[in-house]
C-alpha cells in the first residue's frame, strides 16, 4: 500500500456542494503535466503523443533531458502542437540552446531524479541513433552520461545564479527546480524559493522509467507525501509559501491522488507512468535494452513501427482524472481545486493506524497544521521578483534595435561591472525569438566591454552576437554558448604576464553547443565540461578540464590540472606540452597529430592571436612547424571508433548511419 492509501478524506466535514458547481474539467487539467520523459528514453512517436495530448488539454508536457527537435515548435497542419511546454535543463545540458529555452513556457532544472536521486543517468551507445545525437548535439553510437551534479551548482547561490541565467534566457518562462522527496527537502525548497524559482517540484521515489535500477527504486528517496508535507510546512513557517508554486509527482494515477496532494499543499501535479501505459506501455522494464516490444521505449525503427498510441487516449485519461477530482472536491465542500490546497485538516489517518498492521505508526507530523505568516495563504499568490528590470541587457536591447529589427551591423562600446550578471543573454533571447537557431550573420551585433564582468557573461549567446571583454570575468563565461563569439583579454597596460594569471573563473563554456571562445589567460576548474560543439582556446586550465565533453574542440596553450578528460566521449582536445599524468585515460587515448590537426591548430592560433593579441599564440606561430609538435592530442576512443566506421562506410559506399550504429552494437 502507498502512504496516501493510509489517508482518509474527511468527506462531509464541510457542507458538500453539487458537482455542477465545482470548477470545470477544462480548468482542472491545466494543473496537470506529464513527468520528465526524455526523447531518447522513449520513441519520438510516444513523446509527441504526450505533447499533443497535453497541448490539447491546456496542460504541459515535459521534454525530459535530451533537447527537442526544432520542427516541433510550430503547429502541424491539423492545428496540433508537438512542442513540449516544459523544457528540462539537467546536468548533461543535452540540447540546451538559446532556441530550446526560448521555446519554453516552463524551464525545469532537474537537481535529481525521483527514482534514483544522486545517481545521474546514462543513455547506452546503441540507443544514441543519429536523430537522437542531432537533438542532443552529440555523436551517434556513443553513450551519453548524465553526471550526478550540475557542474555550475555547488551552493544555493550557484543555483540562484542558474535560475537567473535561465530567466534571462526566456523572461516569459517560469523557472522550476525539481527536487527529490527525502528528509530535509523542506529546507532545500526554502532555499529554492529564496533563490527566486517560480516553481518547486517534489518528486517521489516511485517515479522513473523502467531503466532505473531496482535497487535505487526500492531503497533511494521517499514517497512524495512525506517530502510534500515537509516542504509545505517549511515554506509556511518561513513566510515563503505565497511566492512559489509547489508541484509534485511520482506514480500519481487517480483523482484521489491529486486530492491528497492538494490537501498536503501541492498546486500542480505530474503524471508519467500512467499516461505512458495509456499510450501502450506494458511495463516490460527493458527500456535500457532498446527492445521494447510495443514501440514506446525504443529507437529501433522496426519496433517503433508497432507503436499504436493516440493522443485521444491520453486526453481521455486526464479528463477522467479531472472529473474524479471534481467529485471529490464536491464531497469535501470545495468549488475549486485552489480552495483545497493546503487544507490538511481534511485528511485523517485514525482508521489506518488503528489497524493491527500499522500499530504504533505516527503520521501526525505529516498532517501538522502550521500557522502562516502571510494572510493565511497556503498557496502561491504573488510572483517572484527576478530583478530583470535592472539588467544591463535592457540597455543593450534598446541600443540594438536596428540590428534586431533590420539586421543592420552594430558596434557598441560599454563599461561593465561585476554586478552585471548574465550579460548578453536577454539580448540573445531577442535574437533567437526573431530569427530562430539561425540567428543573425556573424558579428552583426559586436559589443566591446571594459571592466570586470559578473557571473555567466555571454550565457546562451546565439549566432550573430560577438562579446569582447577587456578586463576579466567571473565564473560561467559562455555557459550554454549557442553560436555566438566571446573574447576575454586583459588590458594592454597590465604589468603582469597574461598567460600566468587568471582571466576568468570556473566552469567556462559548460554545455556549449556551438560558437567560439577565446581567452587570453588562465581559467579555473571544469573548463569545457559537456562542451558539445564550440571551439574554445585558453592559456591554462584548472582541474577536471574537458570533463564529459561530447563534441567541439578545445585548445589549451598552457598547463592543465588533474583529471583532465574524465568521461570525455566526443570532440578533441589539443594541449601544449601535455603531461600524460594529468589526463584521465579511462575513455581517451593520447594520439599523434595528423595533417588535419596541424592545419586546424595553425588556424586556431592565428584566430586566437587576432582576437586577443596573445603573445603565446604569436610565439608558437613564429616557428609553427616546430611548435606544433609540442601539442598532445586527447582523443576519445568511442569518438575515434565512430569516425573510423564513418570513413570506412564512405569508402565502401554503405549507409553511414547504419555503419555507425552497427559499430555501437559490436
Amino acid at each position: 500500500m502507498t502512504l496516501r492509501g493510509l489517508f482518509r478524506l474527511k468527506e462531509g466535514a464541510r457542507e458538500p456542494v453539487p458537482v455542477e458547481e465545482v470548477e470545470p474539467v477544462s480548468e482542472i487539467v491545466k494543473r496537470f503535466s506529464t513527468g520528465a520523459i526524455s526523447y531518447g528514453s522513449i520513441s519520438q512517436e510516444a513523446h509527441e503523443t504526450l505533447a499533443i495530448a497535453m497541448n490539447r488539454l491546456g496542460g504541459r508536457s515535459n521534454t525530459g533531458e535530451g533537447g527537442e527537435d526544432a520542427d516541433r515548435y510550430l503547429p502541424d497542419e491539423n492545428g496540433d502542437l508537438r512542442r513540449s511546454a516544459i523544457k528540462q535543463v539537467a546536468s548533461g545540458r543535452f540540447g540546451v540552446t538559446s532556441e530550446y529555452l526560448t521555446n519554453a513556457d516552463d524551464i525545469q532544472i532537474k537537481m535529481a531524479q525521483g527514482a534514483k536521486p544522486g545517481e545521474g543517468g546514462q543513455l547506452p551507445g546503441h540507443k544514441v541513433y543519429p536523430w537522437i545525437a542531432s537533438t542532443r548535439h552529440s555523436t551517434p553510437g556513443v553513450a551519453l552520461i548524465s553526471p550526478p551534479p550540475h557542474h555550475d551548482i555547488y551552493s544555493i547561490e550557484d543555483l540562484a545564479q542558474l535560475i537567473h541565467d535561465l530567466k534571462n534566457a526566456n523572461p516569459r518562462a517560469r523557472i522550476h527546480v525539481k527536487l527529490v522527496s527525502e528528509a530535509g527537502v523542506g529546507t532545500v525548497a526554502a532555499g529554492v524559493s529564496k533563490a527566486h524559482a517560480d516553481v518547486v517540484l517534489i518528486s517521489g521515489h516511485d517515479g522513473g522509467t523502467g531503466a532505473s535500477p531496482l535497487t535505487s527504486i526500492k531503497h533511494a528517496g521517499t514517497p512524495w507525501e512525506l517530502g510534500l508535507a515537509e516542504t509545505q510546512q517549511t515554506l509556511l513557517r518561513n513566510g515563503l509559501r505565497d511566492r512559489i508554486v509547489v508541484q509534485t509527482d511520482g506514480q500519481m494515477k487517480t483523482g484521489r491522488d491529486v486530492i491528497v496532494a492538494a490537501l498536503l499543499g501541492a498546486e500542480e501535479y505530474g503524471f508519467a507512468t500512467a499516461p505512458l501505459v495509456v499510450s501502450g506501455c506494458i511495463m516490460m522494464r527493458v527500456c535500457h535494452l532498446d527492445t521494447c516490444p510495443v514501440g514506446v521505449a525504443t529507437q529501433n525503427p522496426e519496433l517503433r513501427s508497432r507503436y499504436d498510441g493516440k493522443a485521444e487516449h491520453v486526453v481521455n485519461f486526464f479528463e477522467f482524472i479531472a472529473q474524479e477530482v471534481r467529485e471529490h472536491l464536491a464531497a469535501l465542500g470545495f468549488r475549486s481545486l485552489e480552495e483545497a490546497i493546503g487544507a490538511v485538516e481534511l485528511l485523517d489517518t485514525t482508521k489506518a493506524i488503528d489497524h493491527w498492521k500499522a500499530s504504533g505508526l505516527n503520521l501526525s507530523p505529516v498532517l501538522e497544521q502550521v500557522p502562516t505568516w502571510t494572510d493565511d495563504h497556503r498557496h502561491q499568490v504573488r510572483s517572484q521578483d527576478h530583478g530583470l528590470e535592472k539588467a544591463l541587457d535592457n540597455t543593450l536591447i534598446q541600443l540594438s534595435e536596428g540590428a534586431l529589427d533590420y539586421r543592420e551591423p552594430l558596434k557598441l562600446d560599454l563599461p561593465v561591472r561585476n554586478v552585471n550578471r548574465t550579460v548578453g543573454t536577454m539580448l540573445g533571447h531577442e535574437v533567437t525569438k526573431r530569427y530562430g537557431a539561425e540567428g543573425l550573420p556573424d558579428d552583426t551585433i559586436d559589443i566591446s566591454f571594459t571592466g570586470s564582468a559578473g557571473q555567466s557573461f555571454g550565457a546562451f549567446v546565439p549566432n550573430g552576437i560577438t562579446l569582447r571583454l577587456t578586463g576579466d570575468a567571473n565564473d560561467y563565461v559562455g555557459k550554454g554558448l549557442s553560436g555566438g563569439r566571446i573574447t576575454v583579454r586583459p588590458p594592454e597596460s597590465v604589468a603582469y604576464v597574461p598567460e600566468e594569471h587568471i582571466i576568468a573563473g570556473n566552469v567556462i563554456a559548460y554545455g556549449a553547443t556551438s560558437g567560439e571562445l577565446f581567452l587570453r589567460g588562465v581559467v579555473g576548474e571544469r573548463f569545457c565540461v559537456r562542451n558539445s560543439g564550440a571551439l574554445a582556446v585558453v592559456e591554462g586550465v584548472g582541474d577536471h578540464g574537458c570533463e564529459y565533453m561530447t563534441g567541439g574542440r578545445a585548445v589549451i596553450l598552457g598547463r592543465i590540472g588533474r583529471n583532465f578528460a574524465a568521461g570525455m566521449s566526443g570532440g578533441i582536445a589539443y594541449v601544449l606540452d601535455l603531461d600524460p599524468e594529468r589526463v584521465n585515460q579511462e575513455m581517451v587515448d593520447l594520439d599523434p597529430l595528423d595533417d588535419t590537426d596541424r592545419a586546424f591548430l595553425e588556424d586556431a592560433l592565428r584566430r586566437h592571436h587576432a582576437e586577443t593579441g596573445s603573445t603565446v599564440a604569436q610565439r608558437l606561430l613564429t616557428d609553427f612547424d616546430v611548435s606544433v609538435e609540442r601539442f598532445g592530442k586527447v582523443m576519445p576512443r568511442d569518438f575515434k571508433r565512430v569516425l573510423a566506421a564513418q570513413a570506412e562506410a564512405e569508402r565502401e559506399g554503405r549507409d553511414v548511419s547504419e555503419a555507425i550504429m552497427a559499430s555501437a552494437q559490436s
